[in-house]
């Protein structure tokens, strides 16, 4: 589950919000669209997508919206006796609350593994550093089974969350980031980073959808806003479902996007489909 922001600047789109930016440095207009993504053999399928405000108010702040969202899942999805609760949860940061946690557990999943804030502070019962620390000293082993960077496990203790295993990595060699397993029952670190590659599609299905589908481009006001989404939706669907063609299963979205606007010609299409006059306006002039 993820959230992302679509960059607007009219006044009368439904759902449009104002926040500060911390990329831009300064307050920005926008509508955060929050989702749940489910991945199947490496590709993403969205089974939920929810227009909310960025930073929550009252009885629409996020936390809140995601769990009724996956409850919503969870009965939808037991319909068809299909269990989600057995299929591991990933989140960022922003979601991170002890209470979520909980809630979580209650609702039946148990496996969750979520990024950590780097100000949050761990101590090993003699040492309390903020991860930010943590992340700089703790050695990192390159030859941990199944993890495809230098990483490191270690248990340590937060003032609010307990005692919790967490995942060190280091993509580079000045970049570093650490998990958190949340889960009912202790994760291994290879467990948690293959639940947590899967993220990383995520985050590839919004940047698909952003300038693949370009749904920035939506102008639809009042209801018409998730007609839109739907349409975009659609064709990322049709798009993946393409991917099994033989002549295109080489290619990206990206690049089977390019080909079909290269291959195909509108009045063509119009030709084949619109042989007839309407209104005694011929389809082609």
């Amino acid at each position: 589950m993820d959230d992302s922001v679509i960059d607007r600047v009219g006044k009368r789109l439904r759902c449009t919000w104002s926040w500060y930016s911390g990329r831009w440095k300064k307050v920005v207009n926008g509508q955060n669209l929050l989702g749940i993504v489910l991945t199947i053999n490496g590709k993403p399928i969205p089974i939920h997508l929810l227009f909310c405000s960025k930073q929550g108010c009252k009885n629409t702040e996020k936390p809140s919206l995601l769990l009724s969202m996956l409850t919503k899942l969870k009965e939808e999805f037991a319909k068809h006796d299909i269990d989600i609760t057995t299929i591991p949860l990933t989140m960022d940061s922003w979601y991170v609350s002890e209470p979520l946690k909980q809630e979580l557990h209650e609702l039946g999943f148990t496996k969750i593994v979520v990024v950590g804030k780097s100000n949050y502070v761990f101590n090993d019962g003699s040492i309390k550093k903020t991860a930010s620390q943590w992340k700089k000293e703790i050695e990192y082993d390159s030859t941990n089974w199944g993890i495809d960077v230098p990483s490191q496990r270690k248990t340590l203790t937060n003032p609010t969350f307990g005692k919790v295993n967490l995942l060190f990595f280091r993509k580079t060699t000045t970049r570093s980031f650490y998990l958190i397993d949340f889960s009912s029952l202790s994760l291994r670190g290879v467990e948690m980073w293959r639940i947590w590659l899967a993220h990383n599609l995520i985050e590839q299905f919004w940047k698909i959808l952003k300038s693949v589908l370009a749904i920035g481009s939506m102008r639809l006001r009042g209801d018409g806003l998730y007609t839109g989404l739907l349409i975009k939706i659609m064709a990322y669907l049709w798009l993946t479902s393409l991917q099994n063609h033989s002549r295109l299963r080489h290619l990206s979205l990206t690049q089977i996007m390019r080909q079909l606007r290269h291959e195909s010609d509108l009045s063509i299409l119009l030709s084949e489909h619109f042989h007839l006059d309407f209104l005694g306006i011929p389809a082609i002039s």
